[in-house]
């Protein structure tokens, strides 16, 4: 795990990684260009089998033809060898992004919402504009504890900001609430993402690539990622 500092269990495990691709990558090389010699031999024994006694091959063909063969085994393996060093770098390169944002806000696919110092945050994300949007958040049990309409909203992300109040006024207990969204346009529903709010933790490497730990939740893909602030 990494928590503000790279772990050094997790960079030992990751450049494993990285020497087993390019070793693999190293053995396709070698076996591609094994398979293109071979046939290329079986066809040149083929042609000389097969030439005519009195018209024989001319060498400068022959010579042609195995500096033909040169090029293309040459290609095949720095193609190989570049797609290795691509393939190695990427999750060097998302490692380190994911590192970047240790101590900074998210948000992500999740319906949580966090009150603590007197609020609490969330966002939606919209496929399209809507001419109403409402949030209404819920306590642990289930109960409505607020309703709060943001009115006409465009598409894509949106933050708001909770008070902390229910609907009488009352300030709640801090603690952990759950919220949902209900987005229209003309009177049809848009399709719209609940997305929590939560501060990057700490990052960790596995075999399944870089993940986050996002408040109180582990295990977070980079992807899933709407927004750094």
């Amino acid at each position: 795990m990494v928590n503000n500092v790279q772990d050094s269990g997790s960079t030992a495990a990751l450049f494993a990684q990285m020497n087993a691709t390019a070793q693999a990558g190293s053995s396709s090389a070698t076996s591609t260009a094994a398979e293109t010699e071979d046939r290329f031999l079986t066809l040149l024994i083929t042609q000389m089998k097969n030439q005519d006694p009195l018209n024989p091959m001319d060498n400068a063909e022959v010579t042609s033809q195995m500096a033909q063969l040169s090029t293309v085994t040459g290609i095949e393996k720095l193609n190989t060898t570049l797609q290795a060093l691509s393939d190695n770098m990427m999750p060097s390169q998302s490692l380190q992004a994911a590192t970047s944002m240790i101590g900074h806000g998210v948000f992500v696919p999740g319906n949580g919402i966090e009150k603590s110092d007197g609020s609490g945050y969330g966002g939606i994300e919209l496929t399209q504009s809507a001419e109403n949007v409402e949030i209404s958040i819920h306590d642990q049990s289930g109960a409505l504890v607020r309703n709060i309409n943001l009115g006409a909203q465009s598409v894509g992300l949106v933050n708001w900001q909770w008070d902390g109040r229910n609907e009488a006024g009352v300030v709640v207990a801090d603690g952990s609430y759950t919220f949902a969204v209900t987005a229209k346009q003309a009177g049809e529903p848009v399709d719209a993402t609940a997305l929590q709010f939560g501060m990057v933790n700490s990052v960790m490497q596995d075999n399944q690539g870089v993940t986050l730990n996002v408040g109180q939740r582990d295990g977070i893909a980079l992807s899933q990622v709407r927004q750094i602030l």
